[in-house]
Order: structure tokens, then C-alpha cells, then sequence
């Protein structure tokens, strides 16, 4: 689950981690009435979306009066932001956070992600901050600083300041930025969080550190402890269907392929779009149904799949372990006869009772393209969506695949 920049920056600043004064406001008045609040003669409005490269697109506007801060929050509000992160369709503005502006004397790449090879907590610092990660990869990987958590110890004193000489930071300024590190450290591991990241962590003018932009993930499995963070959610950045998924328990992600997935298992829903590229096609989502099927969770895994209107067939691949291929088939054919799709639907069901429920789709008279093995169902999907772009396909297609 991602967060707002204001948020993020809030549970920073509770772990010692020094952030601008800002305001949140909701319209171009409470803006300007924030910048009021906030005192000083210049100001940072900022677009609150999840997305990064928000100023390369307008997102970030920075203000010398209350007039500009204003303009700059009345032409963001509504606007649909568009950056490479977001895609085309982009994320619209609800709200705006303003902050009064400091003095950047240089600026610094901080970051704690959970690195897979290791199973630890990696920090990932640079002293070329304000780009994002792949950007300093390709322009300055010599300025990328790694260092792995021992998570029985945590990070300790002399791992920071070693962080923070190998940045480049003066010494007057280490005792703050290993306050910094350990805050950021701290909130990830009490938070459960899958990564902070803070771009840039600045050095003022006047030799304080400071967090001026701030990220967080959080583990969705792990809400459930984190009540105060679940709140924090914000759907309206969310794409629809895979906000719907979670709160109906199914793991969805969007894609921009035409052939749907229902597939149980997460292993084998990768391995269901990897072979369905293999067979000349593209996947529409990935879409694990988890180990029930019932018809009523069927039924929900159909019409979140249907939403996408690009879906052109829907290929459903199911290996029954602790279930029963007879009940899975009882609830595909329920489901189909309660909530009919207009697409072709691939079914391919392998293990336990197997040959019950290919019988179970054989007599239910649906018109379901049954396949016996992965590699055929992928190749029926391709076809079934080959032929459900011509010009007035004919219903008898389905019969005949069907047979």
C-alpha cells in the first residue's frame, strides 16, 4: 500500500526525522491560507499523487506570494497528472500540500528497501539526490552507497556515520544525518514497511538536514497490526478494479494484454501469462483467486476480469490440490450461467477429481472451450481471441471450439 508525500512525512517526523513546515489544503483558497500559516516569503505547492517526477509535469510549483501559491494550486486541482510512472491515463489531483521553501545547499538520494538476495533491509544512499534511482544508476552509479541491516542488531550508530562519510556529509552535520537514517530505519521495521524513501534529504544553508519529499510502502499483509496506517489508504489513486479485487480478497493487477486470467495460485498465474506470450498472445491482468472457488468467488474473479473492456477471452486455469476439480467446474458453470460473459472462455482444470469436473463442462451446454493441458489452453486463447476480432463472428465458433 502506498502513501501521500504528507503522510509519509508525518510518520517520519514522529521518528526524529526533521521535515519542512507544510499545510495540507483541499482548495485554492486553503492553500493560499496555508502559506499564511506557514510564514516566510517563499513556498513549495506540491500535487499529492502516487507517482514520482511530479515537477518534470507541473506537479511541484514553487511560489513567492500568496497570489502565485493560489494560481499554482487552482490550475492543479482536477488536472489528471500525467508522468512515466502513472501511464497515460495519469492520476487526478485532489489535494495539494504547500510547505515553506528552504535554502538547498546539496542534495542526497536516501533509501531502505527490502533486497531479496540477502533477506535483508538494504540502505541504497547517493550523494546525487533530486533524480530518481535509475536515473543516478545510469548517469552516476559510482555515487550509489549500499549497506545491508543485520536484523539482529538493526542499523547501529557507526553503520550510519559510515553511510554518511561515504556521502560526502561535513562532519558538523553527521550527529543529524545518522538521527535521520536511524529514524528512517526505525519506522520501516516498526511499520512494516517494504521501502522508505526520502528525494532528495537535503543540506540547508544554514547546515540542517531535512526531508524534503518522502515515500512509503507498507506490506499488505501485514495492515492488520497497522490500523492507523490502513486508514491512510487512498482509493482515489488506486486503479479500480484492483482496489475492488483486495477488498473482495482476490489479488488483482491490470495489464494491457486482451486475454484474462483466473488463475489459483500466484506461481501459476505467472506461469499462465508467461505461456500465453509464448503462444502469440498478451495478458490482460494477473488475477490469483486464491485456493477457494467457489460459484460466489468465481463469479466476483469474472466480473472484475470483464470490467477491462480490452478483454477479448478469458482463460480460466485451475489446479485443484486441496480442492476438487468436480467443485471448481460446478462453480465456473454456476457462475457462468448467473453472470453470461460475451467473450470466449478457455478452461483448463488439472488434479484432483479431474475427470468429474471436465464432465460437469462437457454437459453443462456452455459454450466453454475446454483444453487439457497448459500449452493447448494458451493456444485455444490466442485463437479465441484471434476470432473474436473479426467482423461479425458467428455464435457457432464457440460450439465448434467448444467440441
Amino acid at each position: 500500500m502506498d502513501i501521500h508525500e504528507y503522510q509519509a512525512k508525518s510518520i517520519l517526523a514522529n521518528f526524529g526525522v526533521a521535515i519542512p513546515r507544510g499545510g495540507l489544503a483541499y482548495s485554492p483558497e486553503q492553500a493560499a491560507y496555508r502559506a499564511r500559516e506557514i510564514g516566510g516569503s517563499k513556498w513549495v505547492v506540491k500535487a499529492q499523487v502516487h507517482t514520482g517526477g511530479r515537477g518534470k509535469v507541473g506537479g511541484v510549483k514553487v511560489c513567492e506570494d500568496e497570489e502565485q501559491v493560489f494560481e499554482a494550486a487552482n490550475q492543479m486541482f482536477g488536472k489528471r497528472l500525467v508522468t512515466e510512472q502513472t501511464g497515460p491515463d495519469g492520476k487526478f489531483i485532489y489535494r495539494v500540500y504547500v510547505e515553506g521553501a528552504v535554502n538547498i545547499e546539496r542534495e542526497i538520494y536516501l533509501a531502505f528497501v527490502l533486497d531479496r538476495k540477502t533477506e535483508r533491509i538494504m540502505v541504497v544512499a547517493s550523494a546525487s539526490g533530486g533524480m530518481e534511482i535509475e536515473e543516478i544508476s545510469e548517469s552516476h552509479p559510482e555515487s550509489i552507497v549500499r549497506s545491508i541491516v543485520e536484523p539482529a542488531a538493526g542499523i547501529l550508530d557507526f553503520q550510519a556515520r559510515e553511510i554518511a562519510f561515504k556521502l560526502g556529509i561535513a562532519s558538523a552535520q553527521i550527529p543529524e544525518t545518522v538521527e535521520t537514517i536511524k529514524g528512517c530505519y526505525n519506522a520501516f521495521r516498526e511499520l512494516d514497511a517494504t521501502m522508505v524513501e526520502i528525494n532528495p534529504l537535503v543540506v540547508t544553508g544554514e547546515g540542517a538536514i531535512i526531508a524534503l519529499d518522502a515515500k512509503m510502502t507498507f506490506d499488505d499483509n501485514a495492515l492488520f497490526r497497522h490500523p492507523d496506517i490502513s486508514e491512510l489508504r487512498d482509493k482515489s489513486q488506486e486503479d479500480l478494479r484492483e482496489s475492488q479485487a483486495a477488498d473482495r480478497g482476490l489479488s488483482y493487477v491490470a495489464l494491457d494484454g486482451q486475454i484474462g486470467c483466473i488463475v489459483n495460485g500466484a506461481g501459476l498465474a505467472m506461469a499462465t501469462m508467461d505461456i500465453i506470450e509464448v503462444a502469440g498472445g498478451q495478458p490482460a491482468n494477473f488475477l490469483d483467486i486464491g485456493g477457494g472457488a467457489s460459484p460466489e468467488r468465481v463469479a466476483k474473479a469474472f466480473n472484475l476480469v470483464m470490467a477491462d473492456k480490452n478483454v477479448k477471452a478469458i482463460l480460466v486455469n485451475i489446479f485443484a490440490g486441496i480442492n476438487r476439480c468436480d467443485w471448481v467446474a460446478e462453480g465456473i458453470v454456476q457462475a457462468l450461467e448467473n453472470n453470461p460473459v460475451d467473450v470466449p472462455v478457455i478452461v483448463r482444470l488439472a488434479g484432483t477429481k479431474v475427470e468429474e469436473g471436465r464432465k460437469i463442462l462437457a454437459s453443462s451446454g456452455l459454450p466453454i472451450i475446454r483444453a487439457g493441458t497448459l500449452a493447448e489452453a494458451a493456444e485455444r486463447s490466442v485463437e479465441a481471441w484471434k476470432n473474436s476480432t473479426k467482423s461479425n463472428p458467428q455464435a457457432q465458433t464457440l460450439q465448434e471450439l467448444a467440441s
